[in-house]
């Protein structure tokens, strides 16, 4: 074995270009692969952490008549003392927060400006609103006992040219299926890098939206964040009840993760693809080897050299070409997701909010191990593979034939 890695080893020598550039074309279809990856990974996780952060939490529980498309504000598809029964959850060791949300839809307006708003009714000295809080650009986060103040999206703000201290009216739907205006001061502007979030999201006390909404003593749902989601199932135990559901964050982000399985499927078959076109390089390299190396290769089967022994010398050759590869490749792919993941790519408002589907302004990378372990055995075999017919053609040369090439 170590005599025809040495033979390998010489016979790629002899045309070290050549080599070199086929070993090249694999390592860059490598590297391409592993930041293809990472991208796809890094876009999945930023959704739905983005969701369970925004959005769905990691659970919610909710009233078993609720409508969440509907933003229904009937009593009876809301929860009844959400505070009380908000404290209860968080007195669970998984939960971090539990939090009282109310949801209603509305339009903002201001001078001659209107735009169809969700509106999120929060308690906001609650560490779920950190992401807002953190956010805020301009004036001042709300207090619990705020009547007038609203905080609005940087987005929204710039659609409907307000500034903070400026004046605008809301018109929000009710409980008894009427709706109601009232005027609001912006008391501060925030942002989640979230545009198609926060360019229809606009918050206010809990209490007040109780008050616009008619709804007091209710809420849509109780926000649930825990220290580790992997405490999901263990804390939906705890939270069993006949009267309320509990919805957890998968069945929250359906729509992700099963987008997730759908690009993992296309991305595979883009893997093969792109992993095919290099194998051609190198299918091509060794087959101008067995044609230049015609009369050695009679010499080597005259001599006594078995075919599955000339195979095995291709198949070396091969190897070595994928190794030379893969150690081009896979720092490269490395440093090129690594780079991703730090700075990410600015996509500015092309995300999307859709059916729960949260996209940011910038998309970081996130490169797993099993990822970059995978492809690069993936790399491998197929650049084993690409030897099979080069070393068919090598082996199955007629040795008498072979001596007479003026190769």
């Amino acid at each position: 074995m170590i005599q025809l890695f040495k033979m390998a080893i010489r016979n790629l020598g002899r045309n070290r270009r050549r080599s070199f550039f086929s070993a090249l074309a694999l390592g860059i279809g490598l590297a391409l692969l592993i930041f293809m990856a990472a991208f796809v990974e890094g876009e999945m996780r930023g959704a739905l952490d983005l969701s369970i952060k925004l959005q769905s939490g990691h659970l919610q529980v909710r009233s078993k008549n609720y409508e969440e498309n509907k933003s229904s504000l009937a009593w009876e598809d809301l929860v009844e003392n959400p505070e009380q029964i908000a404290a209860q959850i968080a007195a669970l060791p998984p939960v971090k927060v539990a939090t009282p949300r109310l949801f209603a839809n509305g339009i903002l307006s201001a001078s001659d400006q209107s735009l169809a708003v969700r509106v999120i009714g929060i308690d906001p000295p609650s560490a779920a609103n950190d992401p807002f809080r953190d956010g805020l650009l301009e004036g001042e986060f709300l207090s619990a006992d705020d009547r007038e103040g609203l905080l609005i999206g940087y987005p929204l703000a710039n659609k409907l040219h307000v500034n903070v201290g400026d004046k605008v009216s809301l018109l929000a739907n009710t409980s008894n299926g009427d709706v109601d205006e009232q005027g609001f001061t912006v008391l501060g502007i925030y942002t989640t890098r979230t545009p198609g979030y926060d360019e229809s999201t606009v918050f206010i006390p809990l209490a007040k939206a109780q008050a616009i909404t008619r709804t007091e003593g209710h809420a849509s749902t109780i926000f649930v964040l825990l220290n580790n989601q992997d405490q999901t199932d263990a804390v939906v135990a705890a939270l069993q009840s006949s009267q309320y559901e509990v919805k957890t964050w998968q069945q929250m982000n359906e729509l992700i993760l099963q987008f997730e399985q759908m690009a993992n499927a296309y991305i595979y078959l883009l893997y093969l693809i792109v992993l095919a076109i290099t194998a051609t390089v190198i299918v091509n390299t060794l087959v101008m080897a067995v044609f230049e190396r015609t009369r050695e290769i009679g010499i080597l089967a005259a001599i006594g050299m078995k075919g599955r022994r000339i195979m095995a010398l291709f198949f070396a050759e091969s190897g070595l070409l994928a190794l030379g590869g893969i150690l081009i490749g896979l720092p490269l792919g490395v440093l090129l997701s690594l780079y991703a993941t730090r700075y990410g790519f600015y996509i500015g408002d092309l995300g999307m909010s859709a059916s729960g589907l949260l996209i940011g302004e910038r998309i970081h990378a996130y490169l797993t191990f099993q990822d970059t372990l995978n492809l690069t055995i993936l790399a491998f075999v197929i650049s084993l593979l690409a030897a099979i017919y080069p070393a068919l053609l090598a082996a199955n040369l007629e040795p008498v034939e072979a001596l007479h090439s003026s190769k």
